[in-house]
């Protein structure tokens, strides 16, 4: 109870920041939830269902006050194969067993791994979302005739066309005026209002779905429960659940960063996991940590769970009160807002720094966002970019790995190692030996290097193999207690005579 109750300290709590920077969040997520379910094939109903879900479930049991979670795009976007080929209720499926994923992966703290993602990769994500995002915004543009999806013409087109352009200046121009109200609020306001008052005819949201709807309501996805249904889900479940929480856990980072507090990790996947299994039994889309809202809401001086929660409550009212409303929206307002989110998503400051970066780091970043863009597949765009800069890394390590030799006093011949013995560097490290012209005593220093995995210890046995067929003696020295630790854990494959100082004498059984 302590935990749930974290954040909701009432002491020095500036409630009037709390609630406008609730209100001021709910505006922002309205657009762009509306877009994302849109986007999706769903109806606009679901992607309020998940911005109110989402948002009230992680402000109450997540490890981050301040940080706003949601219908995200990076989330929907791994379920748009899904939706469109299996409907709806497999996709709900899919977000309950998204969140069973979350929870374990919480459970048994595994969040932290989150930090193991280079920012080559979080750069090509990124930048591959933008472009997800964007393309999909230009799809708006057709209309389906006669079950015929075309591209608009003529006057149709032109008026889209026109009013998104009004839209993203709104966007951009609003903000030098004031940013007491969020620039995209006012855009689809004045849109709205240009669009009501002159009679434009144009695409709106009514054409999708209607949005006017009731108190979510529980239900059983109505999908087979069996092994081919759990075939089908499954794939998308992991990437959803592994995108929600890289998109969640890098959110809680950043907000840490910003208020220079320390969020719990662990505590917000398992949050972000029962708010998708919410989503999936009462009808929302499901989602993640919306990294604009956040930053909108401690922008506004959110810092406390209230915020997130009355912006949840206010979506809600929406959702029960103002549905007539949200379904005269013109679509090229939600086109703009969209496309100002796909702009501000996209890393340009990855093209400032490219020549800067290694070719590595650019190969990297440039495949993560392809991968993304053609198949679609976030988690698996991150997972290769992750392995790929692990190897590079590992490459770079093993050309490190270095042997100064020199003679002592008493003729031994002295090893000193430079750079981490591990199963990269094995190799060079045995290059380093000259078996047959050593002296009788060879002393190996790791001084400056470490023992790291068992390759490294299978090759410690080979080289004292080596020796032991020409009647030579090896001695290690300077081993540090996490070596230590690991050698004596591989007794049997060879054995470890602790010396003084520390001298460690290694043998071949």
């Amino acid at each position: 109870m302590e935990n749930i109750l974290s954040g909701f300290q009432l002491r020095n709590v500036n409630f009037k920041n709390e609630i406008l920077a609730g209100l001021t969040v709910a505006m922002t997520m309205i657009p762009e939830s509306l877009s994302f379910a849109i986007l999706a094939g769903l109806s606009p109903l679901t992607g309020l269902y998940a911005a109110f879900l989402m948002g009230i479930v992680t402000a109450v049991f997540g490890g981050r006050p301040g940080m706003v979670s949601g219908g995200a795009g990076a989330t929907v976007v791994v379920l748009i194969a899904l939706a469109s080929s299996h409907g709806v209720q497999y996709l709900f499926g899919a977000v309950i067993l998204a969140g069973i994923i979350q929870i374990l992966v919480g459970t048994f703290k595994l969040g932290k791994f989150v930090r193991l993602i280079p920012q080559p990769v979080m750069y090509g994500f990124l930048n591959g979302l933008a472009v997800i995002i964007f393309m999909a915004q230009v799809a708006q543009f057709k209309v389906v005739k006669e079950g015929i999806s075309t591209w608009m013409e003529g006057s149709a087109l032109l008026i889209m066309a026109g009013l998104t352009a009004l839209t993203v200046i709104i966007v951009l121009v609003f903000p030098k005026i004031t940013k007491a109200v969020p620039s995209s609020l006012v855009a689809i306001i004045i849109v709205f209002a240009l669009v009501y008052f002159f009679n434009i005819d144009t695409k709106k949201v009514i054409d999708i779905a209607s949005v006017s709807g009731s108190l979510p309501s529980f239900h059983i996805p109505e999908i087979p429960l069996n092994m081919d249904t759990l075939k089908i889900i499954f794939p998308y479940s992991i990437v959803m659940a592994g995108v929600g929480l890289i998109e969640s856990l890098l959110t809680l980072n950043m907000v840490d960063e910003i208020t220079n507090t320390k969020g719990k990790s662990d505590k917000e996947a398992v949050a972000q996991g029962i708010a998708n299994i919410t989503n999936g039994f009462f009808g929302g889309m499901g989602g993640c940590a919306m990294v604009a809202q956040t930053l909108v809401n401690i922008g506004a001086g959110a810092r406390t769970r209230i915020s997130a929660i009355v912006g949840a409550l206010t979506i809600l009212f929406i959702i029960l009160f103002g549905g007539s409303a949200i379904e005269q929206i013109p679509m090229a307002a939600l086109v703009g807002v969209m496309m100002m989110v796909a702009i501000t998503t996209f890393e340009w400051a990855s093209f400032r720094i490219i020549t800067k970066m290694p070719k590595s780091d650019i190969f990297v970043g440039v495949l993560v966002a392809v991968i993304t863009v053609v198949l679609h597949n976030l988690a698996l765009a991150v997972l290769i970019g992750v392995i790929i800069s692990a190897l590079v890394f590992s490459w770079d390590s093993a050309k490190r790995i270095r042997a100064r030799k020199s003679l002592d006093e008493s003729g031994n011949k002295i090893y000193e190692i430079y750079g981490p013995l591990f199963f990269g560097s094995t190799t060079a490290f045995l290059e380093k030996f000259d078996v047959a012209n050593d002296p009788e005593n060879i002393i190996i220093d790791f001084k400056e290097s470490r023992v790291v995995d068992m390759s490294a210890i299978e090759t410690l046995n080979k080289i004292t193999e080596k020796y032991k067929a020409q009647n030579k003696h090896v001695v290690l020295k300077h081993l540090s207690p996490d070596c230590i630790k690991l050698l004596n854990n591989a007794h049997g494959f060879i054995e470890v005579n602790i010396q003084e100082d520390p001298t460690y004498n290694v043998m071949s059984k």
